[in-house]
């Protein structure tokens, strides 16, 4: 009963039997070229090490193979890309209510917290909601984002101009 060749990798590099070139540039386990060898010649000696023949850059010319363990290089290519991901910083969209005829107390706290948004890297969505007569005073509304964005213009850039929708004014800070 013969024996078929298990499956080549669907995700990680090609090793071993899998590497399609005829001819690699091999680096052994100490990180020494040993120059471009007969890919059969190059796994033997691997094989005498104890390792994997692995091809770690497949678009040279010739491919670049080394000698590693495979299961400890997917396994620290998996670490690597996990930490990867876990570092990044996903930028949020912070909302901060006010009304038009806010009182200057208020407006210094609503900005505080602005601020700490922005330095922390966050957008800042910031919602004027007017009720009853206030609509009919919108240039109150509109004075106020224009004080925000004064207040605002060494920190934050303004990524979406004042715009109303319905009975809420809406203008959306980002950091420089």
């Amino acid at each position: 009963m013969t024996r078929r060749p298990a499956a080549p990798p669907m995700n990680g590099p090609r090793y071993n039997q899998f590497i399609v070139s005829p001819k690699v540039r091999v680096i052994d386990e100490n990180g020494d070229n040993l120059g471009v060898l007969l890919t059969e010649e190059a796994i033997e000696q691997a094989g005498e090490v104890g390792l994997d023949l692995v091809e770690v850059s497949p678009n040279a010319d010739p491919p670049v193979a080394k000698f590693l363990d495979v299961g400890k290089y997917k396994y620290e290519a998996q670490k690597k890309a996990n930490l990867a991901r876990k570092s990044q910083k996903t930028q949020d969209i912070k909302e901060i209510k006010m009304r038009p005829n806010i009182d200057d107390h208020d407006y210094e706290v609503k900005m505080k917290k602005v601020y700490s948004f922005i330095d922390d890297g966050d957008k800042v969505k910031i919602t004027l909601r007017f009720r009853g007569r206030e609509l009919s005073h919108r240039e109150l509304g509109m004075n106020l984002l224009v004080r925000v964005q004064e207040d605002t213009k060494e920190t934050a850039k303004v990524e979406a101009q004042p715009k109303m929708e319905g009975r809420q004014m809406l203008m959306v800070l980002a950091p420089k």
